[in-house]
């Protein structure tokens, strides 16, 4: 059960994550990352991002590449919400696959 300080925060990530990753996929046409949720642990330490990323051939790859750079993704994240946040959470990144799966019950379905 996530608390509502748990619910804000996490909304607050996936806005400012988003941002990110919009900014910086724009320099790669036929790519787009969205952040489809963000979960945060109790001691709002660390922030579990599941994105949804288009096409999903290159999800793998694109999230070696996301976690490679996670220091400076985590940098800009911090200069955004600093304000808000005393502590920038560890970001750790997850595919979100779960339209895949959607697909292919439909796919099973018909």
């Amino acid at each position: 059960m996530e608390t509502t300080r748990q619910n804000k925060i996490a909304r607050l990530l996936q806005k400012e994550l988003s941002e990110i990753f919009l900014l910086q996929t724009k320099s790669m046409p036929g790519m787009l990352v969205s952040v489809s949720v963000v979960r945060i642990s109790p001691d709002m330490s660390v922030a579990r991002a599941y994105l949804s990323i288009f096409p999903s051939e290159k999800g793998e790859e694109m999230i070696k590449n996301i976690n490679a750079n996670m220091k400076s993704i985590r940098y800009e994240l911090g200069k955004r919400v600093r304000h808000q946040l005393r502590i920038i959470p560890e970001l750790k990144f997850f595919v979100d696959d779960s339209l895949d799966y959607l697909e292919k019950i439909d796919e099973l379905l018909k």
